[in-house]
């Protein structure tokens, strides 16, 4: 399954430290920093990854012995 996302990036002024930060726009908790463009792109994708795997493991923890339904859910953004 392939998930697109809008990924962010500022860069850090010299200053204070240089590098990017990166977050994923529309799933809040995935920030992280990098210091090359390249570095944070990935970062990110690590940060995303991480974020819905324990998404997934607490969803699954709380919901033990309930009687629950999963489904695919499509959203339009404009």
């Amino acid at each position: 399954m392939e998930m697109v996302l809008t990924a962010v990036f500022e860069e850090v002024p010299q200053s204070e430290g240089g590098g990017f930060v990166a977050y994923a726009e529309e799933l809040p908790g995935a920030i992280t920093e990098g210091d090359t463009l390249e570095e944070a792109r990935e970062n990110l994708r690590d940060a995303v990854e991480e974020l819905l795997e324990a998404n997934r493991q607490l969803t699954g923890k709380s919901s033990a012995g309930k009687k629950i339904m999963r489904e695919k859910l499509t959203v339009s953004l404009t």
